[in-house]
């Protein structure tokens, strides 16, 4: 049943410590001491305790029998290792565990049919021993403190059952390592004492009171993962998952093995794109299905309602309240909870939004957790903290209707058990693949003080670059992208063809990813693809005339953009650069120069939209794409009055149409609301926010805007915090009105310059 050998101590005495939750544990181990005993008829010093029936709270009384002990005793910690088929990386636990219980912990009834129907399933495994006289060592070095009896017998039991789980892990896999204990340990450190005593001061509270308090935070805030649950976990992950999708998601391996790699040499936070619920079960299914300890997933406490909470919270989630800057004691225990899991090279990962984009696009980050995190590693002196982007994308999603309705102005839908059966049933409808890609991580040598604004958003403006750069094109988002810039056109087959060839060819040459899906001579793909945007109601074909044509249905332009909106990251500085040329061709005796200054005010413009990089670097990006058409283009732009037009023809494939366009718009609803307002007036964002949606119905009708994709309530947010960092919202002089309409008719004329490069871009 064991191939385990007996320790070898010399002359040393050794303890046996025996992890057995029932009698069939404690004779099988016993039988084991007995028959690998290299002196027969020895006594051999044994201690049982039932470490893995509940290992966050180990009976440790045995042991204060044996801590007087001299201290070269060797205590070496046993397990019997009970093995199923769940064991298998692609197996799971199934419907009747639920029932009767994890396999891998039987019960007494069910071990002793295990054992007599599989012997060869029963293992007992040795973990790593150590000396009483080193561990009382560590204690004293980690604690600050000699401990008495009772907490050495605590300790010594919190040893073994960390140096089993580690053994176990050799067998099973490193998806089983788990925190043990961590309230204790928390409560154990002097910096956590410190805290409290300190926060007793602040707020005149008795140390008795916050203690307790403490405890009752821990029990809410704190995950307690368990091997079990993570497997079940990880069966719901698969069924959620495989509703809607295919089952093999896409991964970029070899980046995924950098990352494991990461994982188990530095304090990590691995930081994910948010486009629908699916994305905390992808990320964790991917973690889970190639072997990475279980990521602590954080999110808000509203998620952990009925069963999923309580799954969720056994696999490695951790809820945290929407509010507690009142709570000084709240913070300093997630602050510290944080430091420990990052300390213990456990991987916390998040959505980097704080919630899922409504608009497709990454959206600005929150910096509530990454403020935590980076506080975490400040304060524990954490060295090269790696914080990985990850992105997440799809060919279809299926929350994306939702999304548009919200935009339009609904209440959003509150998170429930009822509301989540509801979304299940939505995910059951073909939607392709997900994909999964890494980005470069931002290591932060030593933690910058979370106090320092500008720094933390340093980090996160990386973040962003960096997880921007590895998402891919797919060829959803690529059909979005050109049937919204032909809108309200239709356009042939052979043209949405020509189309997306010519943009995936502009795509390779710039090393910009896209999905293997995307390749266009998989027409199988190509035609599954459409029938999908077909089913969900978002294309229309019309097949009777004498070419198959494919256009947007006019109400669903609010959610083609979303899939535009997706990967228009990587063709923002083309669009700005041909809105600037545009801007020369109609400035006859403007240059080069003036074309700079054109192109870094679109760049302001919508910085509230993209993430870019440094104007320098700004600079360069766009010298070398228009460079890859004309070298000599910035002289020529000095020396020849009419080049700025004649070089726009020949920048195919152009974008501006179709990446720009619903921004501009929405930013035009925006200033003309503002020009309506008089100047003493104080305006609130959410009044003239509600006045956005109606005026944007109304200028579509009256055809002031083109698309339904340019009106949405975070468009309209985005467009009045551009107009109040402009100084066109807070009460001014009479002038503040004339400036509004100076800022409205610089879009119109702007709109202008996007419609004549549709025009170009598509000839009739």
């Amino acid at each position: 049943m064991s191939a385990t050998p007996w320790p070898a101590a010399g002359d040393a005495p050794i303890v046996f410590i025996l992890d057995a939750a029932h009698r069939v544990d404690e004779g099988l181990l016993r039988d084991w001491v007995q028959r690998s005993n290299p002196a027969p008829g020895e006594p051999v010093r044994t201690v049982v305790l039932p470490i893995s029936r509940d290992p966050e709270n180990i009976p440790s009384t045995a042991l204060q029998d044996v801590i007087e002990s001299p201290d070269d005793t060797l205590f070496v910690p046993l397990r019997v290792v009970w093995k199923s088929s769940i064991d298998a990386k692609t197996g799971a636990p199934r419907f009747r565990d639920l029932l009767w219980g994890n396999p891998r912990r039987p019960n007494a009834a069910r071990a002793e049919r295990t054992l007599q129907a599989h012997p060869e399933r029963v293992e007992t495994i040795a973990a790593e021993p150590a000396t009483l006289g080193a561990m009382r060592g560590r204690y004293e070095q980690r604690r600050g403190a000699t401990p008495d009896r009772t907490q050495l017998a605590d300790y010594i039991a919190t040893q073994a059952a960390l140096a089993l789980d580690i053994a176990e892990r050799k067998l099973r896999g490193s998806r089983y390592k788990v925190p043990r204990q961590v309230a204790r340990h928390l409560q154990a450190r002097p910096a956590f004492r410190a805290a409290l005593a300190q926060i007793s001061q602040e707020t005149g509270r008795p140390v008795e009171d916050l203690e307790k308090e403490a405890e009752e935070i821990m029990k809410e805030l704190i995950s307690i993962p368990q091997t079990f649950w993570i497997d079940v976990m990880g069966r719901f992950n698969r069924f959620l998952i495989n509703l809607g999708y295919e089952t093999d998601m896409v991964i970029d391996r070899a980046a995924l093995d950098r990352v494991r790699q990461i994982t188990r040499e530095h304090p990590s936070a691995l930081l994910w794109t948010h486009k629908t619920h699916v994305d905390g079960f992808a990320i964790h299914s991917t973690f889970l299905e190639n072997d990475f300890p279980a990521p602590h997933i954080l999110g808000g406490v509203n998620m952990a309602f009925g069963g999923l909470g309580f799954l969720a919270r056994r696999a490695g989630a951790i809820f945290i309240r929407r509010s507690f800057q009142d709570n000084p004691l709240y913070k300093m225990i997630l602050r510290q909870y944080l430091g420990y899991l990052l300390e213990k090279r456990f991987p916390l990962t998040w959505a980097f939004e704080g919630t899922r984009s409504r608009v497709g696009k990454l959206m600005p980050p929150r910096y509530g957790l990454l403020k935590y995190v980076v506080e975490a590693a400040h304060r524990s002196g954490a060295e090269n903290l790696h914080i990985v982007p990850v992105a997440i994308n799809y060919d279809m999603i299926g929350d994306v209707s939702d999304y548009a309705t919200e935009q339009a102005g609904a209440t959003k839908q509150p998170e429930s058990l009822k509301w989540f059966i509801g979304y299940l049933r939505g995910l059951r409808q073909p939607m392709g693949r997900i994909y999964v890609d890494v980005g470069e991580p931002v290591v932060l040598a030593q933690a910058p003080d979370p106090e320092d604004a500008r720094a933390l958003q340093k980090i996160a403006f990386q973040v962003g670059v960096e997880v921007n750069k590895v998402t891919p094109i797919t060829l959803g988002s690529l059909t979005a992208m050109i049937l919204l810039g032909a809108a309200p056109r239709a356009l042939t087959e052979e043209e949405l063809r020509s189309e997306m060839v010519a943009l995936l060819d502009w795509a390779r040459e710039r090393g910009i990813p896209f999905t293997a899906s995307s390749d266009l001579e998989n027409d199988q793909r190509m035609r599954q693809l459409a029938r999908q945007m077909i089913n969900a109601g978002m294309v229309t074909r019309y097949d009777d005339g004498p070419e198959r044509v494919y256009a947007l249905k006019p109400e669903q332009h609010g959610i083609a953009s979303y899939y535009r909106n997706t990967t228009i990251h990587h063709f923002v500085n083309k669009a700005i650069a041909e809105l600037a040329l545009m801007a020369v061709a109609t400035r006859p005796g403007e240059g080069a120069a003036f074309f700079w200054q054109e192109a870094e005010r679109l760049r302001d413009l919508y910085k509230f939209e993209f993430f870019y990089a440094g104007k320098d670097v700004f600079r360069d990006q766009v010298r070398e794409e228009l460079g890859r058409y004309q070298a000599d283009w910035e002289a020529r732009l000095d020396d020849d009055v009419g080049f700025a037009q004649k070089f726009l023809a020949t920048l195919t494939p152009l974008t501006a149409h179709t990446v720009l366009i619903s921004f501009t718009e929405a930013y035009r609803v925006v200033a003309d609301v503002l020009a309506r307002k008089a100047p003493e007036d104080t305006l609130n964002e959410k009044e003239v926010l509600a006045e956005c949606l109606p005026y944007g119905r109304q200028a579509l009708l009256q055809r002031r805007i083109t698309s339904e994709a340019s009106i949405g309530k975070l468009l309209f947010q985005n467009g009045f915090k551009l107009m109040d960092n402009l100084g066109l919202v807070a009460p001014g002089d009479a002038s503040l009105k004339e400036r509004r309409l100076q800022m409205s008719q610089s879009l119109r004329e702007l709109t202008h310059r996007i419609d004549i490069l549709r025009s170009i871009a598509l000839p009739r």
